[in-house]
C-alpha cells in the first residue's frame, strides 16, 4: 500500500490550516505548502466533503479545519482523498476470490486483514496537533 501524492498534500494542506488556526486563502494555502493551487482547491473539496475543512465565501472568505487539530487524524485525511486503507485487493469489496469459496477461510486474507487493522489503528491515533507547530510558515495575514 501506497499513500497517494494527494493523500501527501492533504496532510500538509490540514497542518498548514492547524498551525494558521484560522481563515486562510487557498492560494496562501498553496504559497505556504508548495502545492499548486488548482491541485489545492481540488484537495480542499475533498476535505471539505469528508466535514473536516469548511469553507468561507466573499471578500474575507478561505479555508479553516472544521474541528480541532487534536480531533483529525492522519488516517481520517487519507480515507478522505484515497477511500479505505486496504493493503491488498482481497480486502476491497469489488474483489472476488478463486482461491477459496469462502472469505474467511483463506489464511492470507486472515494475516492481510489483522495488518490493515493495525496500520488503520496507527494511523487514526496521529493526530494533527502532534505536528504543531508545523514546519511550514505561518506568517500568513489573515
Amino acid at each position: 500500500m501506497r499513500i497517494t501524492h494527494e493523500a501527501d498534500y492533504a496532510i500538509r494542506v490540514a497542518c498548514c490550516l492547524a498551525s494558521v488556526g484560522g481563515k486562510v486563502s487557498a492560494k496562501q494555502i498553496s504559497e505556504i505548502t508548495g502545492v499548486t493551487l488548482r491541485f489545492a482547491l481540488k484537495i480542499l473539496r475533498k476535505l471539505i466533503l469528508g466535514d473536516l475543512v469548511k469553507s468561507f465565501k466573499g471578500v474575507s472568505g478561505g479555508y479553516m479545519l472544521n474541528r480541532p487539530a487534536s480531533e483529525i487524524s492522519f488516517g481520517e485525511i487519507i480515507e478522505c482523498i484515497d477511500g479505505p486503507i486496504a493493503i491488498n485487493h482481497c480486502l476491497t469489496g469489488e474483489f472476488d476470490c478463486t482461491r477459496v469459496s469462502q472469505k474467511c477461510e483463506c489464511d492470507f486474507r486472515r494475516v492481510f486483514t489483522a495488518v490493515n487493522q493495525r496500520l488503520r489503528q496507527d494511523l487514526y491515533e496521529i493526530k494533527l496537533d502532534q505536528f504543531l507547530p508545523c514546519s511550514c510558515k505561518t506568517n500568513v495575514a489573515n
